[in-house]
């Protein structure tokens, strides 16, 4: 049961709430578009999102204000941390005033995630507006990889350019995560360490996820995590670091002779469902209680049909209350065929 008080950030009576796995509820992961100027082969392939499909309405999408007052609400539930996602974010036209919205309410830890194909000309004004991190999405440094994983043949060059660009903006630290696909880019593994090891910059790798139903995922594509560290060590010597947090999703490992640290997300082979505190929330206004949710909870129709901070404080609470998702601990045949939402529609 959820204890309640007067929160001064959101002005209405919340307080802290757990599941049904005693979880608390400390992440919010907020999509504002379902559009991207990739076609990533485990993502969003062509086959699938071409040039007629039919994303969302401008006026389908959550506005800033909407954004804003939502997450106020979420910080008075102990919501701590908000990472802004897409699709790709910096689609979204004038994302540095919502930036700077979200960056006015205490305590918050607000960070990014994106492809950094418009990373160079923004970094700047997202640094200005409050932005305190990002992560930028990044496959592979071969070109041919590269281009040929997000299938609109965007250079790699353009990309880097995107986390420099970052990181003279003062963003930091940068966050670089790879996907890494069988018989894609595994050979790119060792390749980025090398790359990204001594820069200050955290390389974390991310096992091939079954998250919707469009990217064709099968087990045998999947590498997975002990492979990849397996690999790097053989070259540039490991060792374990413990969690900085509980709930933290990379397993971290440094390199021995203190030239920095890489982190593997494997939720395939190690799942860490049970310690996780995350929500999403889609570019139209879906609470989603887990990133292979099979369904949303509609918040955007609470907010224009005049429901008060109140109301929709306890609608999330009700949400929350009874979450029991753990869907990696569980993955079988069966689960992995459900109609599970698009990773492009709610961040990832």
């Amino acid at each position: 049961m959820a204890q309640f008080c007067r929160d001064g950030r959101s002005g209405v009576t919340a307080g802290s709430v757990t599941d049904t796995l005693g979880r608390p509820l400390r992440d919010l992961r907020i999509s504002v578009t379902d559009r991207c100027n990739f076609r990533c082969v485990y993502c969003m392939p062509k086959e699938v999102f071409g040039r007629d499909y039919q994303f969302l309405e401008r006026e389908q999408l959550l506005t800033f204000e909407e954004i804003e007052r939502l997450t106020r609400i979420f910080t008075a539930h102990g919501v701590e941390k908000i990472r802004v996602t897409g699709g790709e974010p910096l689609l979204r036209r004038n994302l540095e005033r919502l930036i700077g919205m979200l960056a006015r309410i205490p305590g918050l830890d607000l960070t990014l995630t994106t492809n950094g194909s418009l990373l160079a000309k923004q970094a700047q004004a997202l640094k200005d507006a409050g932005l305190q991190r990002i992560t930028v999405s990044l496959d592979s440094l071969d070109n041919d990889v590269f281009t040929a994983m997000n299938d609109v043949d965007f250079p790699v060059d353009r990309v880097l350019a995107g986390i420099e660009a970052a990181a003279a903006a003062g963003l930091a630290p940068i966050k670089i995560n790879m996907l890494v696909k069988r018989g894609v880019n595994e050979r790119s593994v060792v390749p980025m360490a090398r790359a990204f090891r001594g820069t200050g910059r955290i390389l974390r790798f991310i096992e091939y996820m079954d998250v919707g139903h469009t990217n064709g995922w099968r087990m045998d594509d999947v590498v997975p995590a002990a492979e990849i560290i397996a690999r790097i060590n053989t070259e540039m010597p490991l060792e374990p670091v413990e969690p900085s947090y509980r709930g933290e999703v990379a397993t971290r490992w440094r390199y021995r002779d203190g030239s920095g640290e890489v982190g593997v997300i494997a939720s395939v082979t190690q799942a860490f469902c049970r310690d996780c505190t995350r929500a999403r929330l889609s570019a139209e206004g879906s609470l989603y209680t887990c990133l292979f949710a099979t369904k949303g909870h509609d918040l955007r129709g609470l907010l224009r049909g005049g429901a008060s901070d109140a109301e929709i404080a306890g609608a999330i609470a009700a949400v929350w209350r009874v979450r029991d998702d753990r869907y990696s601990e569980i993955r079988s045949s069966e689960t992995v065929g459900l109609p599970k939402v698009e990773m492009s529609y709610i961040g990832g």
